[in-house]
């Protein structure tokens, strides 16, 4: 076994390889970029260097570096993770060549599997089904176009070289496929390193299901069974599970023996990932192999009881496979959700910022938690706007869906938008809950996951107001311990008058909702006026902004974490930004008078879609934005003149600026 290893990677999975790597004895090396300076995984490993800018390409890209840090710190072996360099068989060969163990599969299998288009002829060869589509190396636009025709819309068109949601597009109609293929181009080239794409028929209903195998250097080859990741927006997935629902034995023993063939043909060693569309017949198709660990791993491990890293570590030595094929089991139920510092009710928005407050459910053996950040951390715009993963496991569906329902209520999230929210009611929907799933779930479901006009619940009110008269009363006694008089009665904020009770008002605002609760103090505690109605309230603050209070007849538990003018309100699995309005500000920001559009996060213009001086439709593309590995177009308000653009493809922005000057027209 390795002495030492050097992780290729950050965040989350950089964390997840110490933990496993810790326990049995490996010393750990990690590398950082300037923006990971303080991250958490350079604060776990054992050593960390430095190897470049924040930009991806001058850090975690450059192989180079990265081997030349394993050669300075003694590392025996590399694990890459997911993403970066984990499936580049450039590097799994520098590697070779240097002496260095890379703990994935050969840079044959990378290259075989690597390529959509390839692993799609190596199948056919081997006789699995595929998805009507064309692979080949035409990648003429007129060319592919008409392959759209032939294989009939909706079509996919995909990167041959990507992953993860990247560089894939869904199109309906001819006149879409031309703006479509050179979106998709664009953003595989900057992810992969190619444009190459293939087009694909588009399955209706389809269910995304892969199979987890594994292989060892001595030939033998298991699947440790199947997990559904059929939840997903803009192809990137947002909740899974295994095992699949409703897969029945003799399903899941032929699309295992597939994935060990598909798996065998290459010679694979170590952890991949043989992925398939299902229909909802149960018929499915080969769609790409991942030759690396998949970020949901974690559901695998909880129903199987085994520690996946920990694998791949072994067959990188040389150990073969602790177990067979027959000694495999299903035990359980497990799902993973994917937190994210995004905005859903903007369209998934990606949000950066430091993380005010981060208060993940307790982990037991019914709940894990995978982080690469802790409270105080910051989400940057350089790469993946993963907060976390929240894993839970029961013995049945049913029990593990009540696990996550109330660990996603008690994830507390401050400082940068997040999915939790969306997560609680994704979990809760009658569709997913009652496994009528595929791909188009979020989208066939926006009505019970995007709500119109959410009602603010009193509760919510109450507690902002209670939580703001706590930290007033706790100022003031502060204050008063260091007074020349600290026994004075004028220190506490009490409310006390000679004939009468004090009261005030505590005006609020909720998005464009105002409330104005008035305040009567009593003796042991509060009475407030919100809507006309009166509500005895009493309660403490505690940490982390836990708040126990007696709200009229009832009793409840809450949190209100207090950042700047904000009383974030988290009460019955939801989420609130109540702002305390200071009544002697006057004036507020508001719409921009010249019609300006600005950039909504840090990103870089990739494409000037609109002309300057042209008139444009409302929704009509104006320019294409790049953040976070992903593109986002930004669109015209309504009708009206596209006067000037501030900025040109290349150009680095930062969140906030003008963009574009427009002229909104009658």
């Amino acid at each position: 076994m390795f002495d030492k290893i050097l992780i290729a990677n950050r965040g989350e999975i950089a964390c997840r390889v110490i933990k496993t790597a810790r326990r049995m004895g490996i010393a750990t090396v990690a590398v950082y970029s300037e923006a990971d300076a303080n991250a958490r995984h350079v604060r776990l490993a054992d050593e960390a260097v430095l190897i470049g800018p924040a930009a991806a390409r001058e850090s975690y890209l450059v192989a180079d570096k990265i081997l030349e840090v394993a050669r300075q710190t003694g590392a025996q072996a590399v694990h890459p993770g997911y993403g970066f360099l984990s499936e580049n068989e450039d590097f799994a060969e520098a590697c070779e060549r240097a002496g260095i163990v890379f703990i994935g599969p050969p840079a044959s299998a990378i290259r075989a599997m690597g390529s959509k288009s390839a692993a799609k002829a190596l199948m056919e060869k081997a006789g699995v089904p595929l998805t009507p589509g064309y692979h080949g190396d035409n990648q003429d636009p007129a060319f592919l176009a008409a392959e759209a025709e032939r294989i009939g819309y909706p079509v996919l068109i995909k990167a041959s070289a990507g992953g993860g949601g990247k560089g894939m597009r869904r199109v309906d109609r001819p006149a879409e496929f031309e703006a479509a293929l050179a979106s998709c181009q664009r953003e595989a080239a900057n992810a992969f390193g190619s444009d190459h794409v293939l087009v694909e028929k588009y399955v209706l209903r389809p269910r995304h299901i892969e199979i987890q195998v594994f292989g060892d250097t001595q030939g033998h080859c298991v699947y440790l069974f199947e997990r559904d990741c059929s939840v997903q927006r803009r192809h990137q997935k947002v909740l899974e599970e295994a095992p699949a629902p409703g897969m029945t034995p003799e399903r899941r023993a032929a699309m295992g023996r597939a994935a060990v063939e598909a798996a065998k043909a290459v010679g694979y060693v170590g952890a991949g990932t043989v992925e398939f569309i299902a229909n909802q017949d149960g018929s499915f198709y080969f769609m790409e192999m991942n030759t690396r660990l998949q970020v949901e791993h974690p559901v695998t491990e909880m129903i199987t009881g085994l520690d996946l890293v920990e694998w791949q570590l072994r067959v990188a030595a040389g150990e073969p496979l602790p177990l067979r094929q027959e000694q495999l089991a299903i035990h359980g139920h497990a799902l993973e959700a994917r937190i994210y510092a995004e905005d859903p009710d903007k369209g998934f928005l990606p949000s950066t910022g430091k993380l005010l407050h981060l208060a993940p459910p307790p982990e037991s053996d019914h709940v894990r938690v995978d982080t690469g950040v802790e409270q105080g951390d910051e989400i940057t715009p350089h790469y993946d706007p993963m907060i976390a993963k929240l894993i839970v496991w029961d013995l049945d569906r049913e029990r593990a869906l009540a696990r996550m329902r109330a660990a996603l209520a008690q994830y507390r999230v401050v400082g940068v938008a997040n999915n939790v929210e969306f997560l609680s009611r994704l979990v809760t929907a009658p569709a997913f809950a009652n496994a009528d799933l595929d791909t188009a779930l979020i989208e066939r479901e926006q009505a019970v996951l995007f709500p119109q006009g959410r009602e603010v619940p009193q509760e919510v009110w109450a507690l902002a107001a209670l939580a703001e008269l706590q930290r007033e009363a706790r100022v003031a006694e502060a204050a008063g311990r260091h007074s020349a008089q600290p026994a004075s009665p004028w220190n506490r904020l009490d409310g006390w008058r000679l004939n009468a009770r004090a009261q005030r008002t505590l005006s609020m605002r909720l998005g464009e909702l105002q409330q104005q609760v008035g305040v009567s103090y009593l003796k042991d505690g509060h009475e407030l006026s919100i809507g006309g109605q009166r509500l005895f309230v009493r309660g403490t603050l505690g940490e982390n902004g836990r708040i126990h209070a007696q709200l009229g007849e009832r009793r409840v538990s809450a949190a209100v974490v207090i950042s700047g003018e904000k009383r974030h309100v988290f009460f019955e699995g939801g989420a609130w930004g109540v702002v305390l309005v200071n009544p002697l500000h006057a004036g507020g920001a508001g719409d921009d008078p010249a019609g300006g559009l600005k950039a909504p996060m840090p990103g870089k213009v990739i494409a000037l879609v609109a002309s300057a001086g042209s008139t444009v439709e409302k929704g009509a593309p104006l320019l294409v934005l790049e953040a976070m590995k992903m593109e986002h177009t930004i669109t015209a308000p309504a009708k009206g003149l596209v006067k000037a653009f501030h900025f040109a493809p290349g150009d680095q922005v930062t969140d906030g600026v003008d963009l574009v000057d427009f002229e909104v027209q009658a």
